[in-house]
């Protein structure tokens, strides 16, 4: 067993069972998806801590546990096409990959994409479409998705990213306000989305996932 897998164990026996997640098809995604190779090579050692990782650029991978509980709330079948928006270096996009059908990741800096796509060829995720473009417009045209995640804080949420998901449809959302979160899980029916609170977290606010400024005499 490689240092690792030993790390990767230990995250999963001390930060996701402990939170409530038994889901064997997350449990197994978190056990065999190589975490050390979606985040900056500087940081490779501290790819299991149970916080939230610096990968530059005023982003962060999440914490093993918020993701984790994420999923089980979604619960993700194999049958499901999954919107992941600001898949950084596409750590979260390799775990959906084990449980839905297709996954369509989306990140806006060209080199952490870049990064993404080669880390995911190499992790095997054959069925990822990685598409590099602005986080806060989704990807219309391989919609309506069934689950939509996003991988970061939302102080206002698009209506570009409502306007994909399936009608039926879930969506997760880290909604802060200030330095407090908590992640949110929103169900659509027809053109109304209703709200249930999830847990408690934090992350940086994604772009363009920020309040519009309000207009000041």
């Amino acid at each position: 067993m490689s240092d690792f897998t030993a790390r990767r164990t230990m995250m999963v026996d001390t930060q996701v069972r402990p939170s409530d997640v038994t889901k064997f098809p997350i449990i197994d995604a978190m056990l065999t998806v190589p975490r050390e190779d979606f985040v900056p090579a500087a940081r490779r050692e501290a790819a299991y801590l149970g916080e939230n990782l610096d990968l530059g650029q005023g982003r962060v991978l999440l914490e093993p546990r918020t993701l984790a509980k994420m999923l089980d709330a979604l619960a993700i079948v194999n049958t499901e096409m999954v919107l992941d928006l600001g898949c950084g270096m596409g750590y979260s996009a390799a775990v959906i990959a084990h449980m839905a059908e297709a996954v369509v990741a989306v990140e806006e800096d060209e080199a952490m994409a870049a990064e993404a796509q080669e880390a995911l060829t190499a992790a095997g995720a054959d069925n990822v479409i990685m598409h590099t473009g602005p986080i806060a417009e989704g990807v219309a045209q391989h919609g309506p998705y069934d689950v939509i995640v996003v991988e970061g804080g939302v102080a206002a949420l698009p209506d570009a990213i409502l306007g994909q998901l399936k009608d039926g449809g879930r969506i997760a959302c880290l909604f802060m306000e200030g330095q407090l979160g908590e992640v949110r899980i929103g169900y659509k029916r027809g053109d109304q989305v209703s709200w249930r609170m999830a847990f408690n977290a934090a992350a940086p606010v994604l772009p363009g996932f920020e309040k519009a400024a309000e207009f000041q005499l």
